[in-house]
């Protein structure tokens, strides 16, 4: 088998897996799925994923095409790099390989540039006409026409708030501060129209490559607000030159008065989401976001 081959017939990989026809090497690929590089007969490399046996849980219904159907419309943008699809079959994706490289200052600019021209591709609605996934839990993607800080709140926030305090990783008190910045959101979250966005672009989630480009993968693609791809970015100590890659973003399409402000609360869905599946260990920075949110204090270099 080669990529010319695979291309045309990519319901046959998984036969060829099976019978060991493709030299297979386990690889990275985060906590939810095994990864593995695949080398074809012409020497070409593929990464594919697969929901492991050993997960303990089924793989959820339409997990892969909806990874798929959201590389393929950032792809459409064409203006970030994004893996192509190969392969997507209900329990196997399989992707174009990006060999990795060091980040560079120069590799940074044309990120912030180019994640600026992918937002300014627009989406017809908030949401997608794809089910959503948010990691492994489902994320709400139903096509909404209005503004933009209620769909945030109903769909990004309560229902992972819910499942943080039915899990035990949040208390009520911690609930009642959550609940204060949605019943506040209209005001606290400014309103753009859909922008073409990620939606969770924390660092782990950006690739740089050996051609010296940022490659986007793992999307939750959907019609968002682009504050909540910068926001994310800046979590967990952000990305290298993260400073160069909100300059070169401001210079491409600045963005809207007080957004500094507004990066907790867009951090604040992503943090209830790690509530939600690690526990209390993320209780304190999901608090201090609400927290943070409510009072206006915000930087464009928040650690969460």
């Amino acid at each position: 088998m080669d990529l010319a081959y695979l291309r045309a017939h990519p319901e046959h990989l998984p036969t060829f897996l099976t019978h060991q026809r493709i030299r297979e090497t386990p690889v990275s690929g985060g906590n939810i799925c095994a990864a593995s590089r695949l080398t074809l007969d012409d020497g070409q490399s593929v990464f594919a994923k697969t929901w492991p046996s050993e997960a303990g849980r089924p793989l959820p219904e339409g997990f892969f095409a909806t990874e798929a159907a959201g590389l393929r419309w950032l792809g459409e943008a064409g203006a970030v790099a994004v893996p192509e699809v190969l392969v997507a079959l209900p329990d196997l994706l399989a992707l174009e390989w990006v060999e990795p490289g060091e980040p560079s200052p120069e590799a940074a600019e044309r990120f912030g540039r180019e994640l600026a021209g992918l937002h300014r591709a627009g989406a017809p609605a908030f949401g997608a006409p794809w089910p959503g996934f948010i990691g492994a839990l489902p994320a709400d993607n139903t096509p909404h026409e209005g503004s933009w800080p209620q769909w945030f709140a109903r769909t990004r926030l309560l229902p992972y708030l819910r499942r943080s305090v039915d899990g035990g990783a949040l208390n009520g008190m911690d609930a009642a501060l959550v609940e204060q910045v949605v019943a506040r959101v209209d005001e606290l979250g400014g309103d753009e129209p859909p922008a073409r966005i990620h939606g969770d672009l924390w660092p782990g989630n950006v690739l740089w490559g050996s051609d010296d480009r940022a490659w986007l993968v793992d999307p939750a693609a959907h019609g968002g607000h682009r504050e909540t791809d910068l926001s994310q970015l800046t979590l967990f100590g952000g990305p290298p030159y993260r400073e160069r890659i909100l300059a070169a973003y401001q210079e491409t399409w600045p963005l809207a008065d007080g957004w500094q402000a507004r990066v907790p609360l867009h951090q604040l869905h992503l943090l209830l989401v790690h509530t939600a599946v690690f526990g209390a260990a993320y209780r304190d920075s999901a608090t201090r976001s609400a927290r943070d949110a409510l009072s206006g204090v915000g930087r464009a270099t928040v650690d969460g």
